[in-house]
């Protein structure tokens, strides 16, 4: 007797690849087009700092909606959150590519935050079908996606800059983003059954997790070790353009250093987090980072830096990450199973927000005649403050007994 299929089975979760490919996509419409910022801000006649802001604008929008994307996929489900923002995806996708101005395309830019909903969920559908000791490793995989596409974008986003001019970045969004949908339309099944009360009522009980300061230290470790990579974002484009004279191209393809050394660090993770506990593998991901930023600022202050050094570094940066973000995941949605939903969005929110200033700020530090400095000084001072929020979980873990 052959077994009964599981796609389009709505009473089933869904396969382990269709979360991996929801995460992606939401990663992936974040940074794609960095290779093209210089190109874009001379094809619409504007600055590139001007241009540059459609990164810390996705970013903040991202986590204004992930503050209400987790309530209210406690309340509605998963599935039918999921469907709606795809399709509010789909539409300013279209808005980016007909965009005739800069504030035309900004706005759309901004609007394609609400794929955000793929981070946020992704990780909360782990948390409903799997135990504690499980969801560290399978968010591993998950997250897998979620950030090795920010990673690997840029080189996708290069080539297809150099073959057809930057509005191909946006129209593989757009054919990708219509195929996820429909993947998420026939194999998601509801993993969440729809909550009573209503959207205010569950977000009333974002008090439980802010008021435990377990839930800071992971949150806070997650958004100080992301954001290294968030002022990456924010800055390497104009590092490779202005500084270095790379093509978009050379640009996008060093930026796949960092998204193999996050693909090992999250084979890694999903190898070793449950025999090592996810407090140890955060406090490894995070010492790594730090090293690595450590080792670069040296080298950049005695005048050895370069294209090698700059990019080269973003491989340790990017190993580190990869052990401590699926952990430190985990960790935010361990703190109140029943409140899976909001304490990943709420977890997201602070991580992305941060992101944004920190993507701003490294916009903000270059400029005309600057050098790559300003901007390894910041990611260093982000990941120092990531070691910091991980050493106050392991003191409160001490102070109330928790086994770490």
């Amino acid at each position: 007797m052959t077994r009964p299929s599981r796609f389009l089975d709505r009473s089933t979760p869904p396969h382990l690849a269709t979360l991996i490919l929801i995460a992606g996509l939401s990663a992936l419409a974040m940074s794609i087009f960095l290779p093209s910022l210089p190109g874009m801000a001379e094809w619409f006649g504007v600055s590139y700092a001007t241009m540059q802001q459609s990164v810390p604008l996705y970013l903040g929008l991202s986590a204004a909606l992930q503050v209400v994307i987790g309530p209210l996929a406690d309340r509605y489900g998963r599935r039918r959150v999921l469907l709606v923002s795809l399709s509010v995806f789909l539409l300013a996708t279209v808005g980016t590519l007909l965009a005739p101005d800069a504030t035309t395309f900004l706005i759309c830019r901004m609007l394609q935050a609400v794929v955000a909903s793929g981070m946020v969920l992704s990780r909360a559908i782990v948390r409903d079908i799997t135990s504690d000791a499980q969801a560290a490793s399978m968010i591993g995989y998950v997250t897998m996606g979620m950030s090795l596409a920010p990673m690997i974008g840029p080189v996708i986003g290069g080539w297809l800059d150099e073959l057809a001019g930057w509005q191909a970045n946006f129209a593989l969004l757009l054919l990708m983003g219509g195929a996820i949908t429909l993947l998420v339309w026939a194999d998601l099944g509801e993993t969440s059954p729809p909550r009573g009360g209503s959207i205010l009522a569950q977000i009333r009980e974002y008090p439980q997790l802010l008021t435990s300061p377990r839930f800071w230290g992971y949150a806070l470790s997650a958004a100080f070790n992301s954001g290294c990579f968030f002022a990456y974002l924010g800055g390497a484009p104009f590092v490779g353009d202005h500084i270095y004279h790379l093509a978009p191209g050379e640009v996008g393809a060093l930026f796949a250093l960092s998204a193999v050394g996050y693909g090992c660090g999250n084979f890694v993770a999903g190898r070793w987090s449950v025999r090592v506990g996810m407090n140890r593998m955060i406090l490894m991901g995070c010492g790594i980072t730090t090293a690595g930023l450590a080792l670069q600022t040296l080298l950049t202050l005695a005048g050895l830096s370069g294209p090698a050094v700059f990019f080269g570094f973003s491989l340790a940066m990017g190993f580190g990450n990869g052990i401590a973000m699926p952990n430190a995941n985990a960790g935010i949605l361990s703190v109140r199973p029943s409140l899976a939903g909001s304490a990943s969005g709420l977890g997201g929110a602070i991580m992305i927000g941060g992101g944004a200033a920190l993507s701003s700020l490294a916009g903000a530090l270059l400029g005309p005649g600057s050098t790559e400095l300003p901007l390894v000084l910041l990611m260093l001072a982000s990941s120092v403050g990531s070691m910091l929020a991980i050493a106050y979980v392991f003191r409160r873990a001490r102070q109330l007994g928790i086994a770490t």
